[in-house]
């Protein structure tokens, strides 16, 4: 008996980690059908891709979309190109709660987040509480198999220049021999290892909410 093909649903497909995902979608016998929900057109074209150019302020009246089997959230910024605390908050909390309820309410089976090492909502660092509140509040939502993705320092080529990010990326090349043992989830990682260990653990979605961390995320996305 043939195998059901998926479907899918990814809200952030134009950054690193999102734009890996979105090839190994693409790439996957498992899926028959991509939509991305995107700020403006990447004119690319593919026989399962459908983008659709959105305002994420009006997520919801685009909830037609989420009736998919497998919904992956790739959203984030940084405080700096978010320009205040508030704008970081509404769009690595608010949208991403947002994306995950209309999911929940249009029956997804699958959810897939990429959070952040760290993420903490009782954190007194401002970035990990916003994304351990973000895990708190689409947990809750009882999504019938629920993924956190927790990866460290990301690398890899990015659309936009991120300075910080760059420095780090050196940085964290140059500590990766000595990171070991219960430190190891701190090396630095490939978005392209995040987006395959989100494709690989959701293939077969174990019920529940489950937290990936970061180490846990090279050794299944270098597979």
């Amino acid at each position: 008996m043939m195998a059901l093909k998926r479907s899918a649903l990814i809200i952030g497909s134009t950054g690193l980690i999102g734009a890996h995902l979105k090839e190994e979608i693409l790439g996957n016998p498992d899926y028959d059908t991509l939509t991305t929900l995107i700020r403006s057109h990447t004119q690319e074209e593919h026989e399962k891709l459908t983008e659709v150019k959105i305002d994420f302020d009006t997520l919801h009246i685009n909830q037609n979309y989420f009736q998919v089997d497998d919904l992956y959230i790739c959203l984030g910024t940084t405080r700096k190109k978010a320009g205040s605390k508030e704008n970081f908050r509404k769009v690595d909390y608010g949208y991403v709660v947002e994306a995950a309820r209309l999911g929940k309410e249009n029956g997804v089976k699958r959810l897939a987040v990429v959070s952040a090492i760290g993420a903490d909502e009782e954190s007194s660092f401002f970035y990990n509480q916003v994304k351990g509140e973000m895990e708190k509040e689409v947990a809750e939502l009882g999504i019938q198999s629920t993924y956190f993705f927790r990866p460290s320092l990301l690398l890899g080529e990015r659309k936009e220049l991120r300075l910080g990010e760059k420095v780090g990326e050196v940085l964290g090349r140059a500590v990766q021999p000595i990171l070991r043992g219960r430190w190891e989830k701190y090396r630095s990682i490939h978005g392209k290892e995040v987006a395959k260990a989100m494709v690989k653990f959701l293939k077969n979605g174990r019920n529940g909410v489950h937290v990936v961390e970061s180490d846990m995320i090279a050794k299944i996305g270098k597979l």
